[in-house]
């Protein structure tokens, strides 16, 4: 057991920053080669807070444990808005751009509901895996399209991006980083996932529990650090930006990844209690974004964070309890 717990927390380790690495190098190269800031801007968005997840849920299909790479990318979406939003709300308001709740949280919303839909049949498929990361490069177009033509000057996820892209390395350095990057995040995905493995076997709960706890709050902590670090220093501008560009990533181009590699039947909890309950949490970061009164309208206050903290740990505890119980 603790030779499994050092490989996770190795890997979440390597994981975190060798994704990091690859994405600064893989945007030099980009801006080497002629690369639009724009273009650049969503690697950054999308890379940048996605890559670890990519990586997890591929190695987990590769390694013949789909359902970890599904729970990682759920998850992830739930913690993100649970305990990251929730948390640094709780220290600080963060603001809402009107831009957000008018499209991009609708996009997460639809986002949801149609992962949903497609495995509601109890079957991921690799046609469902197809639509779903066909749809993230509709949307990922449909932005640039519409950026590019100046129609969408205040996208917030685009402007994240461009505020991300880091300062152009010489070539043969951004081209050994976002080698070195790569073969760090195969490695180190690897690792985590062998080591969540075992720990489920050993404690008899299956890899969809250790994807929707473990994993998905391993990945989703450096998030919440830097959330956090930004808003002590009073950019919270882009906080929630971050967390809908990472979770509309996650809902087309993560959960894709384990139907596309290793399509496999969808279990039942999935279907009835972790993807409505990503789902209503979008839809109620929504509500609270338009706010229940003036004072709090377009922006998460102190009983924002509250209550999706409070969320998150009746969350933890609901797996916990099924989990013990045998019920999910």
């Amino acid at each position: 057991m603790l030779l499994f717990i050092t490989a996770v927390i190795l890997g979440f380790i390597l994981l975190i920053w060798s994704a990091d690495q690859f994405v600064d190098g893989a945007a030099s190269l980009a801006q080497h080669w002629g690369v639009s800031p724009l273009i650049i801007g969503m690697l950054i968005v999308g890379l940048g807070t996605s890559a670890p997840e990519m990586l997890v849920a591929a190695s987990a299909a590769l390694q013949g444990n789909p359902e970890l790479g599904i729970g990682n990318a759920i998850g992830s979406n739930i913690t993100n808005i649970t305990l990251v939003l929730g948390v640094t709300a709780l220290i600080v308001a963060l603001p809402i751009h009107s831009n957000i709740l008018k499209k991009e949280l609708p996009l997460v919303l639809a986002a949801g509901l149609l992962s949903w839909y497609l495995l509601n049949d109890g079957e991921f498929s690799r046609m469902d895996g197809v639509i779903l990361l066909s749809g993230l490069f509709i949307i990922i177009g449909w932005m640039m399209h519409t950026a590019k033509n100046n129609r969408n000057k205040n996208d917030l996820l685009l402007e994240e991006g461009a505020e991300e892209i880091p300062e152009e390395m010489p070539f043969k350095k951004a081209l050994f980083w976002m080698i070195a990057g790569l073969l760090l995040l195969m490695l180190s995905s690897k690792m985590l996932v062998w080591g969540a493995s075992n720990i489920a076997t050993l404690l008899g709960i299956s890899d969809l529990i250790i994807g929707l706890t473990i994993v998905a709050i391993g990945t989703s902590l450096p998030e919440l650090a830097s959330t956090i670090s930004s808003a002590k220093k009073g950019e919270t501008d882009l906080a929630i930006g971050n967390i809908v560009g990472s979770n509309l990533f996650n809902n087309l181009g993560v959960l894709a990844i384990p139907g596309l590699i290793s399509p496999s039947m969808v279990s039942v909890p999935v279907l009835s209690r972790d993807m409505p309950i990503m789902i209503g949490l979008t839809l109620l970061l929504m509500i609270f974004g338009l706010g229940c009164y003036k004072a709090a309208r377009y922006r998460l206050v102190f009983w924002n964070g509250a209550v999706f903290f409070g969320l998150f740990i009746a969350y933890e505890g609901l797996l916990y309890y099924q989990t013990i119980t045998g019920v999910g």
